[in-house]
Formats: C-alpha cells, structure tokens, sequence
C-alpha cells in the first residue's frame, strides 16, 4: 500500500469526497443522497476532510468534526469497495485522529455501522450506546476511544 493521505483543502479535493461517499453511501448502500450531504460538506474551520489516495486514485475519505469541547466526531468514513481489503479504513482512522490530537482533543466519538462494529473494536473503540440505533435505515452504535 503506497497510500497518501491529504488533508481537503480545495473545493475540487471536497468534491472527491463527496464522490466518494455517494458510491459507498448513496450507490451502495442506498442512503437517499439528501441525508448523505449536509451542512458539514464545505471547507472551514469547523470540519476537517480527509482523502486517501493510492497511486493517483482517491480510494477512501472521512471527516471530523467537534462534537464536545474535547471530543472529536468522526464522520462520514467511506473507502471504496474494491480497496476495502488494503488496510485503508484503518489508515484513514488513525489519520483522523492524529488530526484530532493536533487540534488538542481528548476523545474520538463516532457512529459506527452495526456491521463494522468489530473493526472499530480492534482499533480501541469501546461501544457506549446501550442499543443499536437507526441512522439513514442503517443500525449503528455510538463507540468512544481516548486518544
């Protein structure tokens, strides 16, 4: 894996992401586009957009966002299916919260999708919803790791 990782800083890198995320989301797993995009999808310093590119071609991406005073929401984590074996999930994770670090936060929350609840787990997520939840008509459980 030759992967880069490029922090959004173009409205033609944020449209990548967004391209990527309708593949996965939208394409994929049927989230209706209108709850895929929101107000989070443009530059500023309110959110912090990441790509993953591999030999020229952007393959995953994901977000943070501030959820509490020291907490960090990732968001919106998507790699392209024909890369989902390589290890670039696990790449963009840990990019994600190195950022977080940088930006003095404390703890990284996220939504994770049901099915990859156990991928979270092996990255020191711990699950803190009592129950599954329905994001998009998705089942989800809120996870939480100290940075």
């Amino acid at each position: 894996m030759a992967a880069e990782i490029i922090s959004v800083t173009t409205e033609e890198q944020l449209q990548e992401a967004i391209s990527i995320r309708t593949k996965v989301f939208v394409e994929e797993q049927k989230v209706p586009l209108e709850l895929e995009l929101d107000h989070y999808d443009k530059l500023g310093d309110a959110v912090h957009h990441l790509l993953i590119c591999d030999h020229g071609e952007m393959v995953a991406t994901g977000r943070l966002t501030y959820y509490e005073e020291d907490t960090a929401k990732m968001q919106r984590i998507a790699v392209l299916k024909e890369y989902r074996a390589a290890g670039y999930g696990r790449v963009l994770l840990l990019a994600l919260e190195e950022r977080a670090r940088e930006l003095g936060l404390r703890y990284s929350l996220l939504d994770a999708q049901c099915q990859a609840e156990k991928f979270y787990e092996k990255l020191g997520y711990e699950t803190i919803s009592d129950e599954p939840f329905d994001d998009a008509g998705i089942p989800h459980v809120r996870m939480r790791k100290k940075l």
